[in-house]
């Protein structure tokens, strides 16, 4: 057994060496000498390890804008840690580099190509962080529930230093997983990529034998339970999400079941990974649903991935007034008042941080 790896949570033993996974919703069964679906997590002789524990494929010092986390903690800085591998295989997906590696003799590989990693320790990443001036750690980049362990053991030592934490995540998470790192983690930015069975079953290649709608019920989990800040994030893909039903479904949801007060960001799509064949999203798209969440009441719709749209900044849903502006990544508040309430006319902003 390498020395680098680390026992897993979140498992069950089963008869005749069988490991059950619990970190995310598939809920993997894996025989000995086997991976789980996300190519990282390993039973080794009935005990179930995980591989990527202090991996780190990517590290930045990022604007918190960036995740996009817009009303939480807004014009700070985070550093933001990625590994190798996801639990899903999204055809759209932008660091796929990272996301589509697997392991091979307990290596990440792509393509054929072993990759190299950092090793960075919890107590390291708080450090980095310090010294770079950030006020908080994410775990972006690939879907972090797939390195559990190692976002608890930073998230916990994050906090006990005074830093804010952060999942950006497809939500895939299972409610097991939320609860081991609900205590820590402070903002849940979740993909709800997009309304029906068929688009996740084109997109990720997710069967109707795992259904989506797990992701709705713990993104509500992180809210109610562990009181996450929670925003939204819809990638609208032309042909694929960008029908006016899944729109209005997702509006609809986030309305009735975050509130209407949770952002929710329809960013714009651009070819990347195996739909290299499919335009960018046109602008009339983006105001359309843009529109639809505005009619479903919710508050706060951004559009993301146009730089310089007034679109990105926030403007109070009682007296319209500009509260927050921003350009790209640079953030200027203009009529906040402490506590993130309008200076103008006092309405509830949904603000953490200020």
């Amino acid at each position: 057994m390498d020395a680098s790896m680390h026992e897993a949570i979140q498992y069950d033993k089963l008869p005749n060496s069988r490991v059950l996974c619990r970190a995310c919703q598939w809920y993997c069964r894996i025989s000995p000498g086997r991976l789980g679906y996300c190519k990282t997590r390993l039973n080794h002789d009935g005990t179930l390890y995980t591989l990527i524990y202090s991996e780190v494929s990517s590290a930045a010092v990022d604007p918190i804008e960036k995740k996009p986390l817009f009303h939480f903690y807004p014009g700070s800085t985070v550093f933001s840690l990625g590994t190798w591998g996801c639990n899903f295989r999204c055809h759209h997906c932008q660091n796929w580099q990272i996301a589509y590696a697997e392991y091979e003799g307990q290596r990440p590989c792509l393509q054929g190509q072993f990759q190299t990693s950092q090793h960075i320790s919890p107590e390291q990443s708080v450090k980095l962080a310090q010294r770079h001036n950030c006020q908080g750690v994410s775990w972006t980049y690939n879907e972090p529930s797939i390195w559990l362990e190692y976002t608890i053991d930073n998230a916990r030592l994050a906090k006990e230093n005074g830093l804010y934490t952060v999942y950006v995540t497809n939500g895939f998470i299972s409610p097991e997983g939320l609860d081991s790192i609900g205590p820590y983690l402070d903002a849940y930015r979740v993909d709800i990529k997009g309304f029906s069975d068929d688009f996740y079953k084109r997109i990720t290649d997710l069967p109707t034998t795992r259904p989506w709608r797990g992701i709705l019920d713990v993104a509500v989990r992180a809210r109610e339970k562990w009181g996450m800040h929670v925003e939204a994030v819809t990638n609208v893909i032309p042909g694929y999400n960008d029908d006016p039903a899944q729109m209005e479904g997702i509006a609809a949801w986030v309305h009735d079941y975050l509130g209407t007060n949770t952002p929710w960001h329809v960013t714009r799509f651009y070819p990347q990974a195996g739909l290299m064949d499919v335009p960018p999203t046109p602008l009339p798209t983006l105001r359309r649903a843009r529109q639809i969440g505005l009619d479903k009441g919710l508050h706060f719709v951004y559009l993301g991935n146009v730089p310089g749209d007034e679109a990105e900044n926030t403007y109070c849903y009682n007296c319209h007034h500009l509260n927050i502006e921003r350009r790209g990544y640079q953030t200027v508040l203009r009529e906040v008042a402490a506590g993130g309430h309008c200076a103008n006319c006092g309405a509830d902003l949904n603000l953490r941080g200020l």
